[in-house]
Parts: C-alpha cells; structure tokens; sequence
C-alpha cells in the first residue's frame, strides 16, 4: 500500500472465548492485524478457524454468550469494545457496514426492498425526507446494476445475486469508510460470483472503500485483497501481500491451503489434500495448534507457540522454522 495511506482499523491482541457445559471454546486468541485506508485484507482459512467471529467482534456483534476478553479494536482511534451502546448503533452502517453471509436470513420477509433502504437511511439520519432518501436508494441501485421496480418487491421474489446485490446496497447506502464481507459468494453460482467479484472491485474504487474480505475462496482473494491474512484454529498464521502469500508462502498451513486449490497450469493427476482436522478449540493442543497436522513440526512446536514476526519485509508469519526461537 502507498506510504500516505493510514490506518484506520487497528485490532489488537483480540481474544473471544464462547463459555459452553464441558468448558470454554477459545474462538479467536491473540488476533493482531490493521486495515489501512483504501485497503482490502483477505481474511482466510477452513471453517470454523473463527473469521467470521473476528468479522462480527469488529462491529461487537459476537454471538452471545462469546465475549471479548482481551484486546482491543481501535477505529480511527476510538477502542469500539468501549464505545457505549448508542455509540455502536450509530456506528454500525454508518462507518463500518458489514455483509452476511446468508442475504435470505438477513432480510425481513415482511419489508419491501424499498422499505429495507428508507429504515436504514432514516435510522442514521432522521433529516432525509422520503424523496431525498428514495434519490440516494436509486443512485445505488443504478451503480449495481438493480431495475427501479425491484424496489417494491419481497426478499423471497428475488433471486440469490439479487438479494446479495441488495444487501451490498445496504451495506454502502450511508457511505462507510469500512465494508466487512462475510462469504459474500457461498450461495452464489460462479457465473453470478464472477459478477460479484467484478461489481465488489468497481465499487471499491466509486467508493475508495476499505475491505475486510472473509472467505475460504483462495480465488477471490486472489482478485480482491492487497494483503491477506491467513487463521488457523483461532489464530493468524501468517500476513503478507497477496502477492507474496501466493508466490512465497511461508507457514507450512499456508503452504497446504494453496496446493489444496486445482492448478491448470501444472500436471496434476489427483487433488492435493491436506491431512487431519483443525482442533477441538475448548482443548486446543499446545504449543502451535497446526503442529498435529504440521509435515515439518519439530519438539519446540509442540510445547511452545510461536509468535507473529516479520521474516520479510511486510511479511510476517508465526513459525519456527524462520528466525530466532525465544527463550
């Protein structure tokens, strides 16, 4: 990223543990990273590595009973974790707008698309009148490409690209400095995902937003994000540009996450598959929690974890087969 951008969104140390009857699911532990201005960071890995906790604890939307308990989320200096309820409500949409997973569920059923926009708009700025309101609805709508008349239609009479296109409407209606994308294309065919992708970068650059990208979708990261970061059972493993994660992966997790993706320019004659299953986070193993599947663990991985250093410029990883080993 150029040298005058600045950061806008600094997650430090971050940890969220969900209480449940045969103990504590330690969902996210020690989660560092930053976003600057005008960027998009890939968040990736298998399911249930605890992106989309990370996602939702940025704008404190963790499912209960998970808390926080420890770190901070600054936003253009302000620790969200502390912000008072009136606060988060005036932020969410606003200056950092997210988008769920699953559009059908995250709409009303019983609210016409027009009405979704005009509550959303009136909710953080009761000045607009509707005609003012309903001018900003159909700007949106002509840059994602949505005819005037779906506004009075129901979420169940739309299609699956059409309600996530209206779900990033919403998402962008107020013009947020942040755009948290949960699995944006998980109910989506590829075609449709293609015009995803290519809507997603168009609006980046209308909007100069900044993204937080989460998916298992190597490809779309591959598209979209500056700089990816790669979590494993609750913790990143590594963050470097797109560039070098794909050229010069360093953590051995990273290293299997892209042979397991299909490669048409190479001979290969069956599918690359990465061994074991990602582990029990109320008993996470000690030490490095990838050392079980890890085909390049040794003795210190399995009694001490590593941290987060740069091993090259802007590329950081939590390994110890690079650098000093601590003490």
């Amino acid at each position: 990223m150029a040298d005058e951008q600045k950061t806008i969104l600094d997650v430090q140390h971050l940890s969220i543990a969900y209480p449940i009857s045969i103990g504590v699911v330690r969902a996210v532990e020690d989660v560092s990273f930053t976003l600057d201005d005008g960027e998009a960071l890939g968040l990736v890995g298998e399911s249930g590595c605890g992106k989309s906790t990370l996602g939702l604890s940025i704008l404190k939307l963790q499912r209960p009973p998970g808390r926080v308990t420890a770190g901070k989320i600054m936003y253009r200096g302000t620790d969200i974790l502390s912000m008072s309820d009136k606060s988060l409500l005036a932020m969410r949409g606003r200056s950092i707008a997210m988008i769920f997973q699953n559009p059908l569920t995250s709409l009303n059923p019983l609210f016409t698309v027009e009405r979704h926009f005009l509550e959303t708009i009136r909710y953080h700025d009761a000045a607009y009148s509707r005609e003012k309101a309903l001018a900003a609805v159909q700007t949106i709508l002509a840059v994602l490409g949505i005819e005037k008349k779906r506004l009075k239609e129901y979420p169940h009479q739309l299609s699956g690209g059409m309600r996530q296109r209206i779900m990033i409407g919403l998402a962008l209606i107020m013009n947020p400095d942040i755009l948290i994308a949960d699995e944006p294309t998980t109910s989506l065919d590829v075609i449709v995902e293609a015009g995803f992708t290519e809507l997603l970068l168009e609006l980046r650059r209308l909007y100069k937003l900044s993204i937080i990208l989460i998916t298992h979708n190597l490809g779309l990261v591959a598209e979209i994000a500056d700089r990816i970061a790669v979590m494993y059972a609750g913790t990143i493993m590594e963050i470097a540009t797109a560039q070098e994660i794909f050229d010069h992966p360093l953590h051995p997790y990273t290293q299997g996450l892209i042979n397991c993706v299909p490669n048409i320019r190479v001979e290969q004659k069956e599918l690359v598959t990465m061994p074991g299953s990602p582990p029990d986070l109320v008993d996470p193993p000690v030490g490095c929690r990838f050392a079980p599947r890890c085909p390049k663990v040794m003795d210190i991985c399995r009694v001490k974890s590593p941290s987060l250093r740069e091993h090259a410029p802007a590329h950081v990883a939590a390994c110890w087969l690079y650098g000093k080993r601590e003490d």
